[in-house]
């Protein structure tokens, strides 16, 4: 959601501002803009729409020459998609530019002050109140400026700044946004994503939330809030800008389904050594596990989605009692959590808004917290006690697919893990599971191998306004993400219940020709299932069913099929949540729509 991007060194600062706005491009937005300072005057671009217009509009960044500048990609939240909403941000008197990520909550009623004080403001975000403070606090002390305007907000926020007196120095500051500096060879970056970043520099300094720099191309200084100069580590980035390019494949998308197999084996492959379950970063004991009375996994989006699988698999395994919550309604339920509570949270990006609430909440009420997160560092990973990374690598493409299944595989390793240190496994299941997890990468590559004939399916069913998907037990719990991928990227309305509960109303909306998917994999339950196809197909729909790989019964009940490999039944909701993500993308691409950047979604949801 948003993106900012900003630069200081030798080279030309407009080309490279556009360059990291390009690799920002799949967090969301709908306008584009960059500011350069030089010679004691900032020259700022804005543009509507996409970011080629901007592109267009400067001659790639040629026509505002310095080597020192912001840039940002907004996703519209106070004001319209215009020209003018769009950052950066400019005082009158031209002597500072902004960007902002995240929402100043409290900017109504400082909008309100400054226009006492004679400010005048020009667009209806409330980033302009930031510009006008800076403004108003600034007497030739930009550090001093900057306390003063941080310590008047109220919120989340990461902002960039730029001051036409201090030629060459960027500002960066954070608090509950993402922000990450990037160390470089005489010159220096921040970016709200290290996919800005790897093109130029592999070394970045993580943020914490308080916390603000002074960038210049030859040093970076780090500073708290009290304005004391901290020393900050320089991590290490271990993937390259060749990870984030679509590698010949037409959309992001459809490269990062097929990364599967690969991501899954960097997630699972280091965890098991000797048959065991080594998990590095869970301190977790037997003891503290048998202290635990109650899991609760939280998330947002496809995140909660996997946490949905996750409670499946984990009350089966460790019989504790697990509920899985959305993060945006924990956060405000007063919820019954304390000291014998573990609290997993799950997020791709580890910068979720809602998620990391959820974590503060739960942590203060003196529950046990363990992140599933994909990005090192981030505030996600840096809040929770123990902390399992999914090492899924870059996902560029707003809907996730390889990050989802590499959370469900980390949640499957940690229950089983839980479930032997708590013997409520033998040693022979436990050698079953741990023989399943490690075959699947192979099994995910299997499924993308079995339904070559997607794409048919997709343009037989891609006219559909409305459909369903229908599943029981695990089953159930992976329709939920396979509807949401299909809304997502291709904009038709559906809709995932569990099976049973269609004859509670929802057959109503079951007519002639009507689209169910109904998932049939958790084969204990496939006699049920077929009972539940019977009853939409005798109200005249048609039926795509996934069902596991020789399992002939399935063609007499559906009109087509889609396939999964064979694997334990536990861990099905991997393999057939595959064809489906498959299944979404060739429909999407028959409706012509924008697979990567789906309209009104952001890769991160960094506010609420």
């Amino acid at each position: 959601m948003c993106g900012i991007v900003g630069f200081t060194g030798s080279q030309d600062a407009g080309p490279l501002l556009l360059e990291g706005l390009k690799r920002l491009e799949y967090r969301g937005y709908d306008s584009a803009g960059i500011a350069v300072q030089s010679g004691g005057v900032i020259r700022a671009a804005k543009a509507s729409g996409h970011l080629r217009n901007l592109c267009e509009q400067t001659h790639d960044g040629a026509d505002l020459p310095g080597v020192c500048g912001i840039g940002h990609t907004r996703w519209a939240t106070h004001g319209a998609p215009t020209v003018t909403n769009a950052h950066p941000h400019l005082s009158d008197d031209g002597v500072f530019a902004v960007v902002h990520n995240g929402i100043i909550e409290n900017y109504a009623e400082l909008r309100e002050e400054l226009q006492g004080r004679g400010f005048v403001f020009h667009s209806e975000t409330d980033t302009e109140v930031v510009v006008h403070l800076l403004d108003c606090y600034y007497k030739g002390d930009l550090k001093a400026a900057v306390m003063k305007t941080v310590s008047r907000l109220n919120g989340s926020y990461a902002l960039g700044v730029v001051c036409a007196d201090h030629p060459g120095e960027l500002i960066a500051v954070k608090s509950a946004s993402p922000l990450i500096l990037g160390v470089g060879v005489g010159e220096s970056f921040f970016a709200s994503d290290v996919t800005a970043l790897v093109g130029h520099t592999r070394n970045v300094i993580y943020l914490e939330d308080g916390e603000f720099a002074s960038l210049t191309p030859d040093r970076i200084t780090v500073f708290d809030c009290a304005g004391r100069e901290i020393n900050k580590t320089i991590s290490r980035v271990v993937w390259d800008v060749e990870a984030a390019e679509k590698g010949g494949y037409e959309h992001f998308m459809l490269k990062e389904i097929m990364e599967q197999p690969r991501a899954l084996k960097a997630a699972i492959e280091p965890r098991i050594k000797d048959g065991r379950i080594v998990l590095d970063g869970v301190e977790l004991t037997a003891e503290q596990l048998r202290n635990i009375r109650r899991v609760v996994i939280t998330a947002c989006g496809s995140a909660y989605h996997a946490g949905c699988v996750g409670r499946y698999i984990m009350e089966e395994l460790c019989r504790i009692p697990v509920e899985a919550e959305v993060a945006s309604e924990l956060r405000y339920r007063n919820p019954l959590i304390g000291q014998d509570t573990l609290v997993i949270v799950i997020s791709q990006s580890g910068e979720t808004a809602d998620t990391i609430a959820a974590l503060k909440e739960c942590k203060a009420r003196g529950a046990r917290t363990l992140a599933i997160v994909n990005v090192v560092g981030s505030t996600v990973a840096k809040l929770a006690d123990d902390v399992l990374y999914t090492w899924a690598g870059p996902e560029i493409a707003v809907a996730t697919t390889k990050g989802y299944t590499t959370q469900v595989a980390v949640l499957s390793l940690l229950s089983v893990y839980m479930a032997r240190k708590l013997e409520r496994i033998g040693e022979e299941r436990f050698g079953e599971l741990v023989k399943g997890i490690c075959s699947l990468p192979e099994r995910c590559q299997r499924a993308i191998d079995l339904n070559t004939h997607v794409g048919y399916l997709a343009k037989r069913y891609h006219n559909n306004s409305s459909l369903f998907f229908i599943g029981r037990n695990l089953d159930y719990a992976a329709c939920l993400e396979a509807s949401l991928k299909l809304k997502e990227i291709s904009y038709i309305h559906s809709e995932a219940y569990a099976a049973g509960e269609l004859k509670h109303g929802t057959i109503a909306l079951i007519d002639e020709g009507r689209l169910v998917v109904a998932l049939c994999c958790y084969e204990a339950l496939f006699d049920k299932l077929v009972s539940n196809i019977k009853e939409v197909k005798a109200r005249g729909a048609k039926v795509l069913a996934v069902a596991q790989e020789g399992n002939r019964h399935i063609f007499a009940e559906a009109d087509d099929v889609l396939f999964a490999p064979a694997i334990d039944p536990l861990l099905v909701p991997i393999t057939e949540i595959v064809p489906l993500q498959l299944f979404a993308y060739y429909v999407a691409k028959e409706n012509g729509c924008d697979i990567d950047k789906p309209k009104n979604l952001a890769k991160s949801v960094t506010v609420e």
